[in-house]
């Protein structure tokens, strides 16, 4: 065998083995958790893109237009280039409703009583019906899509993960899925980091997530001393990665939901 044939030969022989160890990770990947991240303060925003893109991993996002920490506002001009980055990068996108709305109670007639924790009317408790509710969860969309020119995935969470069945009613109605997070699936980024350590919450969601699970993260939390997404995001993807896991985006049932990538 002469010098080119040799040379072409081991070339063969390496792609041939690389073909065959990324077929071994893909049939070794057999359990799939959703990532996802509502905006927050946005102090970490650049890290947690930075880790999935390292880690060649999708996640879903979940946007309201929330004060950062730069002081400006998580949908304002300031921040187009992130989510058009994102976008750009196949991460799947929802509503997190445009002011923050946390739920407070059922009113009356199929309506509900919201506070926004942002805007104009930012602390009161507000009585939304249908048409008014459906305005703060598509006004995210709306908005996305004059940033980035691509549409929200039709799917939605309430601020907090808090609901009612009447609010989930109105959210479907809007055409927008509402979307919450396993119990082990609670990463625990706004918890206190004296009594809730890093450590400790790594050690948790690297053992406790399950197949399907959802999870539920921030792009930054004004209450947390230490931050949760340098020391517990990428090791825990690695970890789940090497549980088995494959990362999907949602809403689940969508075309390509699953990264088969390890």
């Amino acid at each position: 065998m002469n010098s080119k044939h040799l040379i072409c030969f081991t070339a063969a022989l390496m792609l041939g083995c690389f073909s065959f160890g990324s077929q071994a990770q893909t049939a070794s990947c057999n359990k799939t958790v959703y990532l996802t991240f509502d905006t927050g303060n946005m102090s970490v925003a650049h890290k947690v893109d930075e880790i999935l893109r390292r880690q060649s991993v999708k996640a879903t996002f979940f946007l309201a237009n929330e004060k950062t920490y730069r002081g400006d506002y998580a949908l304002e001009d300031s921040w187009k280039p992130f989510w058009q980055q994102l976008a750009k990068e196949g991460h799947h996108f929802g509503s997190h409703t445009y002011d923050h709305d946390y739920f407070v109670k059922d009113g009356p007639k199929g309506q509900v009583f919201e506070k926004p924790q942002f805007g104009p009317k930012a602390g009161e408790t507000i009585l939304y019906n249908e048409a008014a509710m459906c305005k703060q969860i598509r006004r995210v969309d709306q908005r996305f899509q004059e940033m980035t020119n691509q549409a929200l995935q039709k799917i939605w969470r309430a601020p907090g993960g808090k609901t009612s069945p009447t609010l989930i009613r109105i959210g479907d109605m809007c055409g927008y899925q509402h979307i919450g997070w396993a119990p082990a699936g609670f990463l625990g980024d706004e918890l206190n980091s004296d009594k809730h350590p890093n450590s400790v919450l790594l050690d948790q969601a690297s053992r406790n997530i399950k197949d399907g699970d959802i999870t539920m993260a921030h792009l930054g939390i004004w209450s947390r001393k230490d931050p949760w997404a340098p020391a517990v995001l990428e090791q825990l993807i690695i970890n789940l990665k090497q549980r088995g896991f494959c990362f999907g985006v949602l809403p689940s049932g969508s075309q390509n939901s699953a990264d088969q990538s390890k």
